[in-house]
């Protein structure tokens, strides 16, 4: 199978999980919203759930990026059984380690919570250190599933680790209807908790059938272990400062009006659909090939693998960050004004939801921008150019946060992912030479016409409904976002194909080939 199909079947097994995690990641905002509102209680449990998500980040996103192409560079060897012996040893480290973090943690709480939220009342900063107690647990099991994921992933496995988030999801949906009901936010926070628990341990079955045994080991000195150590200090390093993204925006939110700290939350939560439904799906299917390409030497079709993914990705998520704009307030709505979630919520957190959405193609690009540096053991490029990300979004946070509010701060990170974006293009275009030429620039300027002509549909579309359909109620407002965002769709894939693109060519391709399958056989 060529690299191409491989990474289209891939990207479409995970985009279609991912889409799954995705509407159940939405039923499980939604509920908490209802349950509990954009209120202090809320933004006490997001406090306390960033602080091992941050910790999480920082050290062990970090190590399942180097898993893939550590793992990948063993297997090009043939030296697979060496592989696996060499991440029993990264396994075990992940429980020594976040066992640690936890029990630290855990008698940190109320400092954790100060640091990262300082502008919370006394009450509410309890309730955030309480709740931390309560979730730092899931440090361990976040470790081991994410280490898992990537080792499936490395073994051209995919359904299972994208369709562990889902089991989590299901888990906190189900959780804050039972035990939030009871026991309120503490309710939440435990079976917050067991959903991390559940997603690490069904992925076991599937690292055994691909050859995985683990035994508690701690060898050290192997070299595969040093090799792992060194490369994830630079990403370690890189992943705790995008942690910064997030922390800025908690400290200086903290002392905004209430709910503040809930509305970037859901509006970031809905943001990041798109980016995990389809971006992180191909980033997830392109990146085992990528890293094998590099380490057999192949540049140009590393290369042409590269640029293929970078157009997708662009394709995708240049209309829906425009279209999230656009339908705001509409979608906002729609999706979560239930319950103790009312009109102020919708407002603040539609607010948001069009500054974040200027920079969703920004955050979309760096995804496979980044992995593009890692595939080729360069971990230090991305890191310096996070740091100096890092300082523009404070800069910008400081300078915006006045006359915006909670917005400024969702602009800021936009404005600090594009100028990520624009740097990790310049110098990756130093690594890969010639990957970047007029049909890239082309391409760009077409996709920007067709997105403005979806917009331009989506915006009169709802504007029209909005009249027509308000006596309808929820009815109405669901009619009125999907005609809405039917409209848009059907002038963005009418666009491509009059603007003559690639993409279009090679949707008229697959589309006749999935035809001629279908096609009954004659005799």
């Amino acid at each position: 199978m060529s690299t191409g199909k491989m990474i289209a079947r891939a990207t479409l097994v995970i985009a279609v999980i991912n889409l799954l995690s995705r509407i159940l990641g939405f039923v499980r905002e939604q509920v908490i919203a209802y349950m509990f509102g954009a209120t202090a209680v809320t933004d006490a449990y997001v406090v306390a759930f960033n602080i091992p998500n941050a910790v999480f980040a920082i050290v062990i996103g970090a190590l399942a990026t180097v898993v893939v192409p550590v793992f990948s560079e063993y297997a090009a060897r043939g030296q697979k059984e060496e592989a696996w012996r060499l991440f029993n040893t990264v396994i075990t480290m992940v429980i020594i380690i976040f066992t640690l973090f936890t029990v630290g943690g855990i008698f940190a709480a109320p400092l954790l919570v100060k640091l990262t939220a300082p502008g919370l009342s006394t009450e509410v900063a309890g309730l955030a250190t309480r709740l931390t107690v309560i979730m730092l647990p899931i440090l361990v099991f976040y470790g081991l599933s994410t280490v898992f994921q990537g080792l499936l992933n490395a073994n051209q496995v995919f359904g299972i680790p994208a369709l562990s988030v889902s089991v989590t999801n299901i888990t906190i949906i189900v959780s804050a209807l039972t035990l939030g009901s009871v026991y309120g936010i503490d309710g939440l926070a435990a079976g917050t908790v067991l959903g991390f628990v559940l997603a690490a341990l069904m992925q076991v079955p599937k690292l055994r059938q691909v050859g995985f045994r683990f035994k508690f080991t701690a060898d050290w000195s192997h070299p595969g272990v040093r090799k792992v150590l060194y490369l994830v200090g630079p990403v370690a390093i890189g992943t705790s400062l995008n942690q910064i993204y997030l922390i800025i925006d908690r400290i200086l939110a903290s002392g905004l009006a209430e709910g503040s700290i809930s509305a970037l939350n859901f509006a970031n939560r809905l943001i990041l659909m798109p980016i995990t439904f389809f971006v992180l799906a191909i980033g997830t299917a392109f990146y085992p090939t990528v890293t094998t390409l590099a380490a057999q030497g192949k540049r140009q079709e590393l290369a042409d693998t590269v640029l293929r993914a970078i157009r997708m990705v662009i394709l995708f998520s240049l209309p829906a960050g425009i279209g999230l704009m656009v339908l705001a307030t509409p979608i906002i709505k729609l999706l979560f004004e239930h319950g103790q979630f009312g009109p102020r919520a919708t407002e603040m957190t539609a607010f948001a939801l069009m500054f974040y959405a200027i920079g969703l193609v920004g955050q979309a690009a760096n995804i496979i921008l980044t992995r593009a540096f890692y595939a080729q053991q360069d971990t230090r490029t991305p890191v310096i150019l996070m740091a100096v990300t890092v300082a523009v979004n404070l800069i910008f946070s400081l300078l915006l946060i006045g006359p915006l509010k909670h917005g400024g701060l969702a602009l800021a990170n936009s404005i600090a992912s594009l100028v990520n974006t624009a740097m990790l293009t310049w110098f990756l275009n130093k690594r890969i030479p010639g990957m970047w030429n007029a049909g890239a620039v082309k391409f760009l300027f077409q996709t920007t016409l067709a997105t403005a002509a979806m917009a331009a549909a989506a915006w009169g579309v709802n504007a029209a409904a909005a009249g027509l359909l308000a006596p309808y109620g929820t009815l109405g407002l669901a009619a009125q976002v999907g005609a809405a965002i039917s409209a848009g769709l059907l002038v963005f894939v009418g666009a491509v194909f009059l603007l003559r693109m690639e993409e279009a060519g090679l949707v008229t391709l697959y589309a006749g080939k999935l035809l001629e399958r279908l096609r009954p056989s004659r005799g």
